[in-house]
Parts: structure tokens; C-alpha cells; sequence
């Protein structure tokens, strides 16, 4: 845990940039906004935390998941995020299975291509015997000939 209270608040700039985002433009915030903004975001981060927390408790874990969030988010009495945060989970969880699908096509193709460069390679040996055999028997050949 935390030794300091100050250890527990969310950093300044992702602070500043959610309130640019959620602000039109043109319009200011002072310094001592921003901190009561911050302070309030790290409570409610700590709240919703450990009530979710309570949730995976029930269930007998030690793991927080999504639906321990949603759980708490619930009887937080937020249920009006409910339906924004259960589309921003499935977005995520869309974006993982699209990088995770990525990167077993990127393996695939990888492992295809070493196949064939295998094959290419054992081909090329193969030709280069064939090429070594041939002269070998020519060279039998000439000597014969010579003979």
C-alpha cells in the first residue's frame, strides 16, 4: 500500500488530458480545480476498487476481473455507465483478439516462410550433388576415354 496520500493520486497528465477531452475548448481550468479533479478521480478509483475487491472476495479470489467492476460500478449506484463501460470492455477485448489473431498470423507466416526457405535450401544442396555427381561421372568419363 501506499506510504504517502499523495502516492495514491492518478498522474497529472493523464488527469489534464481527460479533463482537455471532456472541456470545449476555450475553456480554462485553474491549478486548484485540477487537484480537487484529481483527488476526487483517485477516491473514486480506491472506492471502486475495493468494492470490486469485495466482489472477487465473495467469489473466493484474489484476481479483480471485469465483471467484479461492473458488479461494483452497480451497487455503487452507477448503473447509467453500466452499458459505456460493458461496450468499452467488448472494444478491448475486439482489439486483444485482433492482436492475438495478428500475431498468430504473423507466427504462421513466419514458420511458413522458414519452411520454404528450408525447402529452398535442401533444394539448392540437392542441386549442387547433383551438379557434383555429374561432373564426377563426366570426369570418369574423360578418363576412360583417355584410356
Amino acid at each position: 500500500m501506499a506510504e504517502r496520500p499523495e502516492d495514491l493520486n492518478l498522474p497529472n497528465a493523464v488527469i489534464t488530458r481527460i479533463i482537455k477531452e471532456a472541456l470545449p475548448d476555450g475553456v480554462n481550468i485553474s491549478k486548484e480545480a485540477r487537484s480537487a479533479i484529481s483527488r476526487a478521480a483517485s477516491v473514486f478509483v480506491l472506492y471502486a476498487t475495493s468494492c470490486a475487491n469485495n466482489f472477487a472476495l465473495k467469489g473466493k479470489r484474489k484476481t479483480l476481473n471485469a465483471g467484479d467492476v461492473l458488479a461494483a460500478m452497480e451497487e455503487m449506484e452507477f448503473q447509467r455507465f453500466l452499458n459505456p463501460l460493458k461496450d468499452s470492455l467488448e472494444a478491448y477485448r475486439r482489439g486483444q483478439k485482433g492482436k492475438k489473431d495478428a500475431t498468430e498470423q504473423k507466427k504462421k507466416d513466419k514458420d511458413k516462410k522458414t519452411d520454404t526457405e528450408d525447402q529452398d535450401k535442401n533444394r539448392e544442396e540437392e542441386d549442387e550433388e547433383r551438379v557434383e555427381e555429374e561432373e564426377q561421372h563426366e570426369e570418369e568419363e574423360e578418363e576412360v576415354v583417355d584410356n
